[in-house]
């Protein structure tokens, strides 16, 4: 087994404290921020890129996640119009439904029901 000889320097305490300086002179500012803001076309570009690596739900980096925060960003709480017109027809729809359920009982056990159900 070889020995290598090992050197090294020792400061006393006094003299380490006039040699090596101990202030946070350079830390008082903070550095200027990095450069990485893209454009909003590049941001698009990237998202098309990565579309399909995008999980569809998640509290954060989702599809869910992305459509929740424009969608408060653009205020989409309003409910189109088309949506509207769906809704309505699924209400008539549920309503005739249920008229035709209660004909349908009316005729079979031959009594009345009443429609405020």
């Amino acid at each position: 087994m070889a020995n290598y000889p090992l050197n090294r320097t020792v400061f006393n305490k006094e003299v380490y404290v006039k040699t090596i300086d101990t202030s946070f002179s350079q830390a008082e500012t903070p550095p200027p921020p990095l450069e990485t803001t893209i454009s909003v076309n590049e941001f698009f570009n990237l998202y098309n890129t990565l579309f399909y690596q995008i999980p569809v739900d998640g509290d954060v980096n989702s599809h869910r996640y992305l459509v929740q925060q424009s969608g408060q960003y653009i205020g989409s709480d309003n409910i189109t119009d088309d949506v509207q017109a769906l809704l309505d027809e699924i209400t008539t729809l549920r309503q005739d439904l249920l008229a035709a359920n209660q004909q349908i009982l009316t005729f079979t056990t031959n009594i009345p029901i009443s429609s405020s159900l």
